[in-house]
């Protein structure tokens, strides 16, 4: 686990070499242990090798063909259109061995690389017997040698998570990959005769060639919607992500156009016919694998715990496979408020277990101080107050001196978890024409859980309604694309669209919906927070539901395996965890995780929100129409119930602007 950077130039003349040292070191929470550089110059074949200040001692004695001689100053010339930067977070072959950018013997391919290959023991005893001969133990050399053999069907090969660059300095080509659901992040930018990549926005922010101008099409998502990192663009209009399962490959002689391409995706069309037991016989086979994948470590595992299903099989699955009732470590946040807290359940779990259990309970105090390091750590905005818990725990597991961390991230979505997919699985069985399946689905399913019936109407009917309708069906429930807050005529001179994501209504609907959540407008979101997160307090995050196996599997399978008649959601997964995992767990219909309780919190800050709101830099902002928001958070603080996440989304975006000096005109 590790943060990259890299630097390139289509003239020599214009290389920006000076930035590469401060783009590393905006990444040093990424990986603290290491510090690496190489500079290369294809025209004369040079080499230049550095370490830097935060790389050991060790390392310069190691003797590799890629062993730096010295530290990089900054103040170096050489006649390099190339470099790149790696930070390295230690955790497997813990030696010298693993320092990067690491290189094949004749130093032809130099890759930097951030991730784990969980299964690169299988892929090594492969490539072994194709001839291949490992100077190291690290997964690294694994990837570097698979991509030589296999080229970008590697890929497929691979289970893990990943973002890497290699260049082969014969071919003269770059090559960027990111891994298949977005768990590691990889951003680029480019401007004339000029690329570059990293881990985070704010590394590409050094470069002078960067512009800070913002994408108003992704503000005005952001700020009507909630919505980031669901497609290629960032709300920085020159800096975009590959998106996830992508590779792309330049030419250093001819780059042309930029174009991603796609390497792998989620098949909707194979259908399982297995019965319900086999079905879950073969999830509880494939989740196993996985945990065991995943705890391939040289150095000390512990574990997210929510005391939700997901998390909690987490937890049961490591103990059962360890067969042990000591050492495993395990993390929680715990709501002050008794209607958020999940501390009985996680007290089931460590009980049945042994886990070492360790909690937080921050305070609204907490986050207002903690708020700009945590916007700091996330880069972009970020869509509520909830992620400020999972914050607070990574920080918990750096205290206790854990690095790798296991994590429940992915399961809603591909188990169905939300009780907005209630009305996918009611709109499928009406639209397969299914009348009696969908009389009972809405009068047995437990409307305790997931709302009452016309709630879970009114979400179906979001499938059905003519697009034309779609607009006038918002105003009637308050729910307009454009709401009064924000400036129509300053996003339309920007040329921004509104859009409405119409439902798409097919046989599958129910699927599609699982696959868009799992690849465009959820999934994509929670992954960058997770990252960012855990790697702001050096530590791994690791996510077992989402291997490209299992995800395979679980789509393959029929909708009633996943929500069954009851609407009880992922059904299938409950069964498989029988026997692991305490059946009071199992049994669980209500949904907390870390969730925290935004507008206690708001309430218990209000002067502090009240105070951006009417900052100059919110009075400043084009797209605000700043009377209305302060309409609007009036009229929620003389009534509560009137809470909606746009106010959190103003404040974090007045927030953001000010911290990344983001331009707007």
């Amino acid at each position: 686990m590790c943060g990259i950077t890299g630097v390139i130039s289509f003239n020599s003349s214009n290389f920006p070499f000076q930035h590469i040292a401060a783009m590393n070191q905006l990444l040093k929470h990424r990986g603290p242990d290491d510090e690496g550089y190489v500079f290369i110059d294809p025209a004369k074949d040079n080499v230049w090798i550095y370490g830097g200040k935060d790389t050991p001692e060790e390392v310069y004695s190691a003797n590799l063909i890629h062993t730096p001689q010295r530290p990089y100053r900054g103040q170096e010339h050489p006649d390099a259109t190339i470099a790149f930067g790696h930070r390295r977070l230690s955790i497997i072959d813990l030696s010298p061995a693993g320092h990067q950018p690491f290189c094949t013997p004749d130093q032809r391919y130099w890759i930097v690389y951030n991730g784990e290959i969980y299964n690169y023991l299988e892929l090594r005893e492969n490539l072994k017997r194709k001839g291949y001969i490992f100077k190291t133990k690290t997964d690294t050399e694994v990837l570097l040698y698979a991509y030589i053999h296999w080229g970008p069907s590697a890929l497929e090969r691979l289970v893990g998570m990943f973002a890497f660059a290699i260049y082969d300095r014969i071919e003269n080509s770059l090559f960027l990959a990111r891994d298949f659901f977005g768990i590691k992040p990889l951003y680029f930018t480019s401007w004339h005769n000029g690329f570059a990549f990293a881990s985070e926005i704010k590394a590409l922010l050094c470069l002078s060639q960067v512009s800070r101008k913002a994408n108003a099409q992704k503000v005005y998502e952001y700020l009507r919607f909630g919505l980031t990192d669901h497609s290629e663009d960032t709300l920085i209009a020159q800096i975009h992500q590959l998106p996830a399962a992508h590779f792309l490959k330049i030419s250093m002689d001819h780059p042309g156009i930029i174009q991603p391409i796609r390497y792998w995706d989620i098949n909707l069309k194979h259908q399982s016919d297995l019965l319900f037991s086999e079905a879950a016989d073969s999830v509880r086979q494939l989740f196993l694998k996985s945990i065991n994948y995943h705890l391939r470590s040289d150095v000390p595992v512990g574990a997210a715990l929510s005391g939700g299903i997901d998390s909690s099989s987490i937890v049961a699955t490591i103990q059962q496979l360890q067969n042990t009732h000591a050492g495993l470590h395990s993390f929680s946040y715990i709501a002050n408020e008794a209607e958020l807290s999940e501390e009985k359940w996680v007290d089931i779990i460590t009980q049945s277990t042994g886990a070492i259990k360790h909690i937080v309970s921050p305070s609204p105090g907490d986050f207002m101080e903690d708020l700009d390091g945590l916007i700091l750590a996330q880069d972009e905005p970020f869509g509520s107050m909830s992620i400020y818990a999972q914050y607070r725990v990574m920080r918990l597991a750096k205290e206790k001196k854990i690095k790798v961390l296991l994590d429940g991230q992915g399961a809603d979505e591909l188990l169905a978890g939300y009780s907005t997919y209630m009305g996918a699985r009611l709109a499928s069985l009406i639209y397969n024409f299914r009348w009696v399946d969908a009389l009972k689905f809405i009068f047995k399913s437990d409307h305790s859980v997931i709302g009452n019936w016309k709630e879970k109407l009114i979400n179906t009917g979001k499938y059905f309604l003519p697009e034309s309708l779609d607009s006038f069906a918002r105003k009637v429930i308050g729910d307009e694309i454009v709401p009064a807050w924000l400036r129509a005529s300053w996003f339309k001179k920007q040329g921004v669209l509104f859009p409405c994501r119409k439902k798409k209504l097919n046989r599958n609907i129910f699927r599609e919906e699982l696959y868009y959540s799992m690849t465009m407008e959820i999934l994509s979101s929670l992954l960058r927070y997770e990252d960012r997160n855990s790697m702001a307090f050096s530590v791994e995050s690791r996510v077992p539901f989402l291997t490209p196996e299992l995800v395979r599997f679980i789509f393959s399978l029929p909708e009633e395996y996943i929500i069954d008649s009851h609407g009880t959601s992922k059904a299938v997964f409950r069964a498989a965890m029988k026997g692991i995992v305490p059946d009071a767990i199992l049994n669980r219909r209500d949904k907390i995780g870390f969730r925290t309780p935004d507008a206690r919190w708001i309430i218990k800050l209000a002067p502090w929100v009240t105070d951006i709101l009417n900052s100059e830099l919110a009075t400043d902002l084009p797209m605000l129409n700043q009377r209305h928001l302060i309409q609007e958070w009036q009229r929620f603080m003389r009534d509560s119930s009137t809470f909606c996440y746009q106010i959190w989304r103003w404040i974090n975006f007045i927030k953001w602007s000010e911290s990344s000096g983001i331009e707007y005109n």
